[in-house]
């Protein structure tokens, strides 16, 4: 049985914050506000990843009201989803992402991006697609107020 997930998240910019996207450390500026490292490609593969399943989302799961989540990297947050997905004898077959940014410009980074996320969901680093997309300046994305990423996860079991 195939099962689909979609997961979205957002973060605005803020000084004084590295950048992290899909658990690479990029050099720009401004970092993304949040309780863990503010990941949102992350965080949106971990929310689809969890719809897939039927389960809660990652606010839920992993609430920024905890102190232990606090500056976590996002990549521990996935391998804990990944250790859930093979409790429930689930497999991820693919996922697509889009990561909206007028700036930085993310594609020298998304092979280094997909290999880590590959690594915590014991994947191939194949079965996962990041995009890069701008707005042309419209949005907040396009103001350079912040980053949102979109993810479609298709699991099986």
């Amino acid at each position: 049985m195939f099962k689909v997930g979609i997961g979205y998240d957002v973060h605005k910019f803020v000084e004084g914050r590295k950048l992290v996207l899909g658990g690479v450390e990029i050099p720009f500026e401004k970092g993304l506000l949040g309780h863990s490292d503010a990941d949102v490609l992350v965080h949106a593969i971990i929310d689809a990843i969890l719809g897939a399943m039927g389960e809660n989302d990652i606010g839920r799961l992993f609430p920024d009201s905890s102190p232990n989540y606090k500056d976590i990297s996002s990549l521990v947050l996935l391998k804990e989803v990944a250790n859930l997905l093979e409790e429930k004898n689930m497999k991820i077959v693919n996922i697509d992402s889009t990561v909206v940014t007028q700036r930085p410009k993310i594609s020298p980074y998304t092979n280094e991006m997909k290999n880590k996320i590959a690594d915590c969901l014991k994947i191939e680093s194949t079965q996962i697609n990041i995009k890069g997309k701008t707005t042309e300046g419209l949005g907040f994305e396009g103001r350079e107020e912040g980053i949102s990423a979109y993810a479609v996860v298709l699991i099986c079991e």
